[in-house]
């Protein structure tokens, strides 16, 4: 948003009323405890945040020393950090038992919501920063006269603001997806002394000892090895336009997101993209409740202070959530959009730096959180499938690509370098050899009318797999060859399967899927779609079910299977294997050290009508199921806007054949081994002591 003087002027004074009146309520008395602590608490992480603010504006912050930045940024985010979190009125179990149900829910996101504050006052958004103290005045107010108003006033109050203020909070959004003059991020890749660890404080995000040591890291390796990572990276986005026969040079714009501590990569990728003619749009990941989807991290982002705080506040939405609100929202985004159009319509695709190592994560499911109720989750769902068609249309989604690439940080362990070292090198494996092999594997999954894939040991699975029926297997294929291109590291043959006919059990007894972990994951699948799910992460049944409908199926009541894949890198199998960190590898790799099928939306969502060929010139019809086929018909219905690959790995797959017309079958793997002619070279990784 952009403001004249005067405005800025006006705003300004605004957010000095604000804070004076928020110095005040700090020395009031005249909320009765328990609320008083909590409004005092609050004022004094506002007060705390206005101090940084001023700092920022006048300059000084840019000066304090190392030690100084680490001390504040703690100072910052120690509320909700580590054990601190369980007596912090953010963690909303506390703040249920402090305040009651009734306040507890609703105070609780309030400060969880202003604490964006941080983000607000280091990118200079005054605008936003001042109505969110507005809101905590109001709110204040109201508790004051507490025997005139009620929490329903206090939930009202935060509707209407939600409502007031989407606009101006979803255009604010939006052009940092789209507009490439928004330079916050991309001022301190370009701009800073990458060799002073002081750069990282100037995100505002909380740094941890892992960025720090991610960074530190980062800065050891040698001008040529970062010119590889960064070449590696921008080449296989480059690829992807050349795969999908598309023209580079009709966009402008390319989006990178990256956690904090591999700048000095991402400054030499954004000197590749700009040789292509793509100037870079970084945004940060969500942070306030209308901006976040659940508590994924999309965009750029640095170490969480604590999971399950994000986790206990991946449905806040939830608190204002209707459906005059969703067609508010979607108001607000094809506006949004409309404005912005200028800068969508040469949007290239995401270009995505992902990491892995993290210790592993199992939330505890708190009855204090806010959920969503079944007609809110029928309307969040249709909210993101309306929203991806706004973002096809606009930002011409059909005609842009990607690339991943992943890395481990230090928080992996000992073995960090080791590992580091070896994740490099699974991410330079040669394609040419990976597209011979796995051209013989299609060649044979060619002749099939469906796969069937059989466990092994404690896994369960028995899945059939059904494959389209080629007309013209000259000239036709059902599975794309995939090498180090979009998806990096090589090593994975996939399609877009049948429904009809598509049926069994997918079984993990341990899997984690989008930072989190499933025990004993089972999905049944009837014509394709999930028919049955469970897990055994509660002993309460019921929490099981709404575990995997929440953050597996995205609220959806059934999804389709969207993917089957047979990954091929066994060498990044055997590196999970010879550092104990398979269950920590990233879905990216993961899903290339075994055979995977993924739940929603096919490979090719919203891409149905490219022709895509692979290198042997055949082309890969199987770009749609008998659900995706509906875009044109009955769009709402085709999509589900999520994709979720599971792996099974190596060591849990009795057998994956192809199963003929006529009954046989030509195995592909048998006891954990590549048995057909010609893939013999793949078992070669798991002899490696």
């Amino acid at each position: 948003m952009i403001f004249s003087d005067e405005e800025m002027k006006e705003i300004k004074e605004r957010y000095d009323m604000a804070m004076e009146r928020i110095r005040e309520i700090k020395e009031e008395n005249e909320v009765r405890e328990p609320l008083r602590d909590y409004f005092h608490k609050v004022s004094d992480f506002l007060i705390l945040v206005d101090n940084v603010a001023g700092m920022i504006n006048d300059g000084s912050y840019n000066r304090l020393s190392l030690n100084e930045l680490k001390t504040l940024n703690k100072s910052l985010y120690e509320d909700i950090e580590g054990d601190n979190y369980l007596t912090s009125y953010a963690n909303p179990a506390y703040a249920c038992n402090k305040l009651g149900r009734k306040y507890g829910k609703l105070l609780s996101f309030l400060y969880t919501e202003l604490r964006g504050a941080i983000i607000l006052a280091f990118e200079k958004k005054l605008y936003l920063h001042t109505v969110y103290l507005e809101l905590f005045i109001q709110i204040y107010g109201l508790a004051r006269w507490e025997d005139e108003y009620t929490p329903k006033d206090i939930k009202r109050a935060i509707y209407d603001f939600m409502y007031d203020y989407c606009d101006d909070l979803i255009y604010c959004q939006t052009s940092e997806t789209a507009d490439p003059n928004i330079s916050f991020a991309k001022d301190i890749i370009l701009k800073s002394d990458l060799n002073d660890l002081r750069y990282l404080y100037r995100y505002g995000d909380y740094i941890s000892e892992n960025d720090i040591k991610t960074a530190e890291f980062i800065n050891t390796l040698t001008d040529g090895q970062i010119k590889s990572m960064a070449d590696t990276f921008t080449s296989g986005f480059e690829r992807g336009f050349e795969i999908y026969r598309l023209d580079l040079s009709k966009k402008s714009y390319v989006n990178i997101r990256y956690r904090i501590g591999f700048e000095r990569v991402v400054r030499k990728a954004i000197e590749n993209f700009r040789q292509m003619g793509l100037e870079p749009i970084i945004y940060r990941a969500g942070y306030l409740a209308l901006n976040k989807r659940q508590h994924l991290k999309i965009g750029y982002y640095a170490t969480s202070p604590n999971r399950q705080y994000d986790y206990d506040h991946r449905f806040d939405i939830g608190l204002f959530l209707d459906a005059a609100f969703v067609r508010r929202r979607l108001d607000a985004k094809k506006d949004a959009l409309e404005k912005l159009k200028n800068y969508t319509v040469n949007y290239a695709g995401p270009a995505v730096i992902e990491v892995f190592g993290e210790e592993l994560f199992s939330p505890e499911d708190k009855p204090e959180a806010v959920k969503l109720n079944k007609r809110q989750q029928k309307l969040i769902t249709q909210y993101y499938n309306n929203e991806r068609l706004l973002n096809k249309e606009y930002f011409k989604l059909d005609e842009t690509s990607f690339t991943i690439i992943s890395y481990p940080i230090p928080e992996i362990g000992e073995d960090f370098e080791a590992i580091f070292a070896e994740t490099v090198k699974v991410n330079t494996l040669d394609n040419e050899v990976y597209k011979r092999i796995q051209q013989r594997i299609i060649d044979v999954l060619d002749k099939g009318e469906y796969v069937r894939i059989i466990g092994k040991g404690k896994n369960r699975t028995d899945m059939k797999v059904k494959l389209h029926p080629l007309k013209n297997p000259e000239k036709e294929t059902n599975f794309e060859n995939c090498v180090a291109d979009v998806n990096i590291p090589a090593g994975e043959v996939f399609t877009s399967p049948m429904l009809e006919g598509t049926e069994g059990i997918l079984h993990v007894p341990l899997v984690y899927l989008n930072d989190l972990a499933y025990k004993e994951l089972e999905l049944v699948f009837k014509d394709g779609r999930i028919a049955e799910y469970s897990c055994k992460n509660f002993e309460d049944e019921e929490k099981n079910k709404s575990f995997i409908k929440e953050n597996l199926m995205f609220n959806h009541d059934t999804l389709p299977l969207g993917e089957f894949a047979i990954g091929t890198n066994t060498t990044a199998y055997m590196m999970g294997k010879k550092y104990d960190i398979a269950s920590k590898l990233p879905i990216l790799i993961a899903e290339k050290t075994g055979p995977h099928f993924a739940v929603g939306d096919t490979c090719y969502s919203m891409q149905e009508e490219l022709k895509i060929y692979n290198p042997d010139g055949k082309e890969i019809i199987a770009r749609e199921n008998e659900i995706s086929a509906l875009r044109k018909t009955e769009p709402e219905k085709a999509y589900f806007n999520c994709h979720t690959d599971i792996t099974l790995p190596y060591d849990e797959i009795q057998e994956i054949s192809a199963v003929l017309y006529d009954g046989t079958s030509i195995p592909i793997i048998k006891d954990s081994r590549f048995v057909l002619e010609g893939t013999e070279l793949l078992n070669e990784a798991f002899d490696i002591d």
